[in-house]
This record gives C-alpha cells, structure tokens and sequence, in this order.
C-alpha cells in the first residue's frame, strides 16, 4: 500500500480574493476557502474559531453599515492570505466609511444597553492586529499563530 503526498494542487489555496454580495452562500464560500487554508496550514480549532468570528462581524459590519444606504446588491471585496505564521483579511466595503476613533467602547458602564460596538470589539480581541484606511471602509486584520 503505497501513500500519496498531496500535490500543491491538492491542497486549498493559501490565498483568494473575491468579490461578495450580502448572500449568505457567497459569504460562506470565502469563509470556508479560508477555513480549509487555516486547516491545511495546521491552525487549531482555537484560531480557526478566532478568525471566523472576525471574519463574520467585519463582513457584517461591511454590508449591514457600510452598505446600509447603497442598493442591496452593492458587493464588498475580500483578500485572504494564510502563511504557517499569520492570516491575513481584508475587506473593503464601498460605503463612505467610518471614524474608528468614534465607536464608543461597549465595556463601559454607560455603553452596556447600547447595541453597537461589539463587533468591532471582537475583532479588535480576536486578531493580533487591525487596521482600517483613512476613510474608513477598508478593514485589514491580521491573526499571528499563537506560540505553542
């Protein structure tokens, strides 16, 4: 009995782009590329449950206030890229943006009934580092592999 080592061609693409609509099968087609892409490169559950969760709130913050006065089919980019050490997301909405500085931090006493912030909260906690663009559309979070 003889084992075959997987090809190049047979693992998952370490990086992607694509441009998705406010779909829940496109949305779930990226994040599960970049699922497979974690898994291939030996993330832990852990980490994979990290970088969904940020995945998910930044794409709906993308499409739910990036997009909330645009049409319906407004579509959002998304750039992916998983190395053994980091993962990398990127997501541009086409809204006018936001200023990060003016989201009220949610953990206060005072912010604890006010439905906003959370989001931009978990992904602040889950991913090593996030970085948003002058105008304010445009996410780019990074997750580094924890050390063992």
């Amino acid at each position: 009995m003889s084992s075959k080592r997987p090809s190049n061609s047979d693992l998952p693409p370490s990086q992607g782009s694509a441009v998705v609509r406010h779909e829940r099968s496109q949305v779930e087609a990226i994040q599960n590329a970049i699922d497979a892409a974690m898994a291939s490169a030996g993330y832990s559950k852990a980490s994979l449950f990290a970088v969904r969760l940020a995945f998910q709130e930044a794409i709906a913050n993308a499409f739910n206030h990036g997009h909330r006065n645009l049409p319906p089919d407004t579509p959002a980019r998304v750039e992916y890229r998983v190395s053994p050490a980091e993962v990398v997301i990127v997501i541009e909405d086409q809204g006018p943006g936001f200023q990060t500085d003016a989201v009220a931090d949610c953990t206060l006493d005072e912010n604890l009934e006010v439905p906003r912030g959370r989001g931009v909260m978990l992904i602040r906690n889950y991913m090593t580092e996030v970085r948003y663009n002058e105008k304010g559309n445009r996410i780019e979070m990074v997750y580094r592999r924890p050390a063992a």
